[in-house]
């Protein structure tokens, strides 16, 4: 059995590995369809809904989300159709009208052809896209964040709003967050996220930062590696 799938995107005749989803096959051959959600790290999500194409299978036409929907053989996908841009402009306003400033968002909608939102704007900065959440529990696997409330109120959150006691500010929820809302700073020796501080661990040697105390000792458990490994920086081992 073949591992290739042979479909048809935007007229275009591709080829994508068995197991791929619409998006990873467009990627490939290098048409766009935008995406927020995504990244290849994650298990695929389908939060933001950018990605929503027609698909011709069976003769059947329905709207799927790219980055969740695998390809199949003699698949038929349209990207830029009318029903398509009307559901991509609709799902960006609602995203502006929680974050109306971001770069990313405003260079979306711009190329959808959407000026502003017709939302009440109320901006709470998070577009819910579950990155951050997913990183945490399926990369580093601490689980330290999540999701609470429903509808409007949903948010990410700590459990309870309080100091996060799995969390080992390795930072990568900051890092991968597409709209840049979660804050991270280092100042003093202390890198502080999730409204906590978390003292960084310094070389013995030179006094150079390494990284938080607490993502060390996490690794460190982790591996069973020696009490002293990360004693030196990687200059001074």
């Amino acid at each position: 059995m073949s591992d290739t799938i042979k479909l048809t995107i935007d007229g275009r005749s591709v080829t994508a590995a068995k197991g791929a989803t619409i998006l990873d096959a467009a990627r490939e051959a290098n048409i766009l369809i935008p995406s927020l959600c995504h990244n290849a790290e994650l298990k695929p999500y389908g939060a933001c809904r950018l990605c929503m194409v027609e698909i011709i299978q069976k003769k059947r036409r329905r709207m799927v989300a790219a980055c969740i929907f695998e390809v199949a053989e003699d698949l038929v996908v349209e990207t830029n159709t009318t029903p398509v841009q009307n559901v991509r402009r609709l799902v960006i306003e609602l995203l502006l009208a929680r974050n109306p400033r971001h770069p990313v968002l405003l260079k979306i909608a711009a190329d959808l052809g959407v000026a502003r939102s017709r939302f009440d704007v109320e901006v709470k900065g998070c577009i819910l896209c579950g990155q951050c959440v997913r990183t945490c529990r399926e990369v580093v696997g601490v689980a330290a964040i999540g999701f609470s409330g429903r509808g409007p109120a949903r948010k990410v959150s700590t459990p309870f709003d309080q100091a996060p006691v799995d969390c080992i500010a390795c930072g990568s929820c900051a890092y991968i967050c597409p709209v840049d809302v979660i804050p991270l700073k280092e100042e003093n020796d202390i890198r502080t996220i999730w409204k906590t501080p978390f003292p960084m661990q310094k070389c013995e040697k030179c006094g150079s930062i390494i990284a938080p105390v607490k993502q060390l000792e996490y690794f460190r458990d982790e591996f069973n590696l020696p009490e002293k490994h990360f004693s030196l920086c990687h200059q001074c081992r």
